[in-house]
């Protein structure tokens, strides 16, 4: 499969847009569209940075590797996702202090703590959408471009 920029520039969205309408829904609030912008925005940042930092470079490498499948890309996806918690855990750290301060906790008591609640899974699982996504919106695309070729007489 080659690269489709159809594919990069909308399947992490999805991931941000889902969540934010779930947030909205569970936190409420008196100005829910605000809510949903600001959720939207901060997962985007997340999820186009992973995307085109993270799973773009490490799925060329893997087609050189090997052959590329639906398989292989979304279990990239899911690994890329479940190592995009890192970071995120490394700046929740560094502000975990009192009154957003320097830390009083070692940072790997606090990614223990971190990493044993659920919601740790939206990470892997964001990704494994994400690649899943692009795979799917990146082979439709070539698929579509291909049925409009003169057929050979």
């Amino acid at each position: 499969m080659r690269f489709t920029w159809i594919g990069a520039l909308l399947a992490p969205l999805l991931v941000p847009l889902l969540l934010s309408v779930v947030m909205v829904g569970l936190f409420g609030s008196n100005n829910p569209a605000m809510l949903f912008v600001v959720m939207v925005i901060a997962g985007c940042f997340v999820s186009y940075g992973t995307m085109f930092f993270m799973f773009l470079p490490a799925l060329f490498l893997l087609s050189l590797w090997a052959r590329l499948t639906t398989f292989r890309v979304c279990l990239l996806g899911l690994l890329l996702g479940a190592l995009a918690f890192v970071p995120m855990t490394l700046m929740e750290w560094k502000s975990s202090g009192p009154d957003s301060g320097p830390p009083t906790e070692s940072f790997f008591s606090f990614f223990l703590r971190w990493f044993a609640d659920p919601l740790t899974a939206v990470y892997p699982l964001a990704g494994f959408a994400t690649a899943g996504l692009y795979w799917w919106l990146g082979t439709w695309w070539l698929r579509r471009g291909a049925s409009r070729l003169p057929s050979p007489q």
